[in-house]
């Protein structure tokens, strides 16, 4: 971690400040895999790999339905939510549907929806101004709970992984003034709750500041 900015205000509650755009998210190109296997004179056929997300960069995000996310319900946050601070509560919403995960940079806040639900808010660590972290969609393409960073010799617990180049979402000690290497800090405890609900393929919608428009979502209460 190194100490980044001024602290900024995370006041608001972490549904409304979440967006899903798609105006400025490019299509990217499929990559190759991460290693070219030799070639033999007759190899054998392989099985098709089903529901396995291509691996990009972070220059390449996903292009976005702009129906994929349709809010139904927000989690209420009470007072300002502060570094560290997160909410979990699934108890109202289907026991299974599909994940979406959004990230602020500028509220400095993630949420996690299932079935248009949300389910889970917490205020997040971000990539400081040299290494500053992706906007757009990515797909999760990797799952490891003991995780640990193999250029930073850092442990990444709970380890979401967003691209081939180094940006995931994993536990961090979200403290004021600190920063990351591009990733997406949650508090650790969180990231085990998120760990668990989130599968490979599901959309991580990285933004800075846009507005989601919940609409007629209800607060549950």
């Amino acid at each position: 971690m190194r100490f980044a900015g001024p602290k900024l205000a995370v006041g608001v509650a972490a549904g409304a400040v979440l967006l899903l755009v798609t105006a400025y998210v490019e299509r990217g190109q499929d990559l190759e895999p991460r290693e070219n296997l030799e070639q033999t004179a007759d190899p054998a056929p392989k099985p098709a790999v089903q529901n396995v997300p291509v691996e990009r960069t972070r220059s390449q995000p996903v292009a976005v339905d702009p129906h994929t996310l349709a809010v139904k319900s927000v989690l209420p946050i009470h007072g300002p939510f502060r570094h560290g601070d997160y909410a979990w509560d699934e108890s109202r919403a289907p026991a299974v549907g599909p994940v979406i995960i959004t990230v602020d940079l500028k509220a400095q806040t993630l949420s996690v929806f299932r079935a248009g639900h949300e389910i889970g808010a917490a205020v997040i660590l971000y990539g400081a101004d040299d290494k500053p972290s992706p906007l757009g969609a990515f797909p999760i393409t990797q799952k490891d709970a003991d995780h640990v960073s193999n250029l930073y010799d850092a442990p990444m617990p709970y380890m979401l992984r967003l691209t081939n180049d180094g940006v995931a979402i994993h536990g961090s000690d979200v403290q004021w003034g600190n920063a990351t290497h591009g990733c997406i800090g949650v508090p650790t405890a969180f990231a085990r709750k998120l760990f668990a609900v989130a599968n490979l393929g599901d959309l991580v919608i990285i933004t800075n500041g846009k507005m989601l428009n919940v609409g007629a979502a209800l607060s549950r209460n």
